[in-house]
């Protein structure tokens, strides 16, 4: 048997009404010694209105309630829906003078395995009435539902190692087929290379092992690099090209003025002073390109290589272009990029007119090619939208155009999307694995604490512009929480040499500065984001020995 405990918490310092305000949940063998899940932040996030003006009235719940309707082992929690007033400790560009608090309103959900929840949103109390009460908010939980619960909520850490590969290895060369494979607190495994300690007397010149008892060293290679990788880099992407790394992002040392790439022949040479930098997009008033160098991003679009990034004229108004490399261009020579031009919609006009474009993305699902985007109108002013993610088809021939109409696929309604006046849902990127499209994309303050990464979820065989193919995780991937970096945000995704997903983003210190680690698939085969250097490999796990007679 295991015990669910359902609470809110009380706001503190870096963790705001708008996130100690949802459903925390923490579990229990004995029903007295509780563990939070989750990691002790929010599992369920009540969804903010829209006004009639367009605006979001944030909320919070408190008072959480629990119930249960036994003949059919469904499990309901309810909260009292809380919207903000104005003098709260809410601030910012959020609209509180006109919202009016309705006090005593129900907002509830419903799980039958504490693993997915249906969001129910506003209900009658009457409707709590054919269920049973559960004393304290403290469910018991049949054991047949444990293992689930722990394995979804509670951190996956590595367990244990094996060698697996060539039983006995006859040359040095033989070592490679020999893989770490690691086994985590799920079933989930993940294998590792060896970095090996080969000392001079045990091989000959040609690279064979000598005859005799040989007892093998060496270490699991750490795929995670220590952050920060670079200071004051944020909204990083790394990409491979004919041969080459390159790491393209956002130079707030420069105050986001120009766009700057690096090349390196390996990942870890971009970062530890061996790569070569250059600016392939400066400052240049002439050509309307002055401000907010946002966000650049690498795409193969139709076989061509194009940068998607935004930048703003001597108006602050930020726009999402495009620009292609010449064929045979190099990356790094600005004069190998066709001029920039900005994304069009498929009538002709600008993709931004009426409001601010940025942290444009392009992926690929069945041929089909999509970009999707932030947008935001009246931004600093009481009628502030917040900032929106759209979707819309491209043709990879004139990708600067869009085929459809945008489709609003995300706005920021939950807490952890807006906190503390920041209503924020920007910097899409997709992962496509195991027939589903993972669109991360980031909520909250891009300079704080709160950062944090979502994700929109769908099938590839599905109708990617009918939004209710689409699902809305309900809560965050990837937090302060997660990893024990401030503000984890505005990722991208790669494959790393060795075959692995990697995400990169930037977390705050003094600035924002850029970090990288693995993306761990657990036994279901969902993307895990917050796989932590310490967890995946740890220190006690790293030592490895092969023993054999040659």
């Amino acid at each position: 048997m295991l015990f669910i405990k359902v609470y809110t918490r009380d706001e503190v310092k870096n963790y705001s009404k708008s996130l100690a305000g949802s459903i925390h949940m923490a579990y229990s063998l004995d029903g007295k010694k509780f563990i939070p899940l989750n990691q002790n932040y929010g599992m369920l996030f009540a969804a903010s209105e829209v006004a009639a003006d367009n605006t979001i009235v944030p909320c919070y719940i408190k008072n959480p309630e629990c119930f249960i309707k036994e003949s059919e082992g469904v499990y309901m929690i309810t909260g009292k829906y809380i919207t903000f007033t104005e003098g709260s400790d809410i601030s910012g560009a959020i609209n509180l003078s006109r919202v009016n608090d309705e006090s005593e309103r129900t907002y509830a959900w419903i799980t039958t395995d504490f693993c997915d929840f249906t969001e129910i949103g506003f209900i009658h109390p009457e409707e709590t009435d054919n269920l049973k009460p559960v004393a304290d908010n403290i469910f018991t939980i049949d054991s047949a539902l444990s293992k689930n619960i722990i394995d979804k909520w509670i951190p996956l850490t590595a367990m244990k190692v094996e060698l697996k590969g060539i039983n006995k290895p006859a040359r040095v060369a033989d070592l490679n087929e020999l893989k770490a494979v690691i086994t985590y607190s799920d079933g989930s495994i993940d294998d590792k290379k060896v970095d090996w300690f080969i000392k001079n007397e045990e091989v000959d010149a040609e690279g064979n092992f000598v005859t005799g008892k040989h007892d093998i060293t060496g270490i699991i290679h750490k795929d995670n690099l220590p952050f920060p990788l670079t200071k004051g880099y944020a909204d990083p992407v790394l990409f491979k090209w004919e041969g080459s790394w390159y790491f393209i992002s956002t130079n707030d040392n420069l105050d986001d003025i120009g766009i700057y790439v690096r090349r390196a022949d390996c990942v870890e040479n971009l970062f530890n002073g061996k790569a070569i930098e250059a600016c392939i997009l400066p400052y240049a008033p002439e050509r309307g390109f002055v401000q907010t160098f946002w966000a650049p991003e690498f795409h193969v679009i139709g076989g061509e290589l194009y940068i998607l990034f935004a930048v703003g004229g001597h108006q602050w108004a930020p726009q999402c272009h495009m620009m292609k490399l010449k064929k045979g261009g190099d990356i790094l020579k600005a004069e190998d990029w066709e001029e920039p031009v900005k994304v069009l919609k498929a009538d002709g006009t600008f993709l931004g007119e009426g409001g601010i474009t940025l942290d444009m993305t392009h992926f690929c699902v069945k041929d089909k090619h999509y970009l999707a985007w932030s947008y935001r109108e009246g931004i600093g002013t009481p009628l502030d939208t917040g900032s929106m993610i759209y979707l819309a088809t491209t043709n990879p021939a004139k990708p600067w155009v869009l085929t459809s109409e945008p489709m609003l696929l995300t706005r920021p309604l939950y807490g952890w999307e807006n906190t503390e006046g920041t209503i924020n849902n920007e910097g899409p990127y997709a992962l496509i694995a195991d027939d589903k499209v993972y669109l991360a994309y980031s909520g909250g303050s891009a300079n704080g604490y709160s950062y944090v990464v979502g994700m929109m979820i769908a099938d590839t065989d599905a109708d990617l512009m009918d939004i209710a193919n689409w699902k809305k995780t309900p809560c965050p991937m990837l937090s302060s929480y997660s990893v024990g970096i401030d503000g984890p945000g505005h990722n991208s995704f790669y494959i790393s040499d060795e075959g692995k997903v990697m995400i990169a983003y930037h977390g705050q210190l003094d600035m924002r500065c850029s970090a990288i680690h693995r993306v761990h698939f657990n036994k279901n085969g969902f993307p895990l984001l917050n796989m932590s250097l310490e967890r995946d490999i740890p220190e006690n796990l790293r030592n490895v020995t092969v023993s054999f007679d040659n």
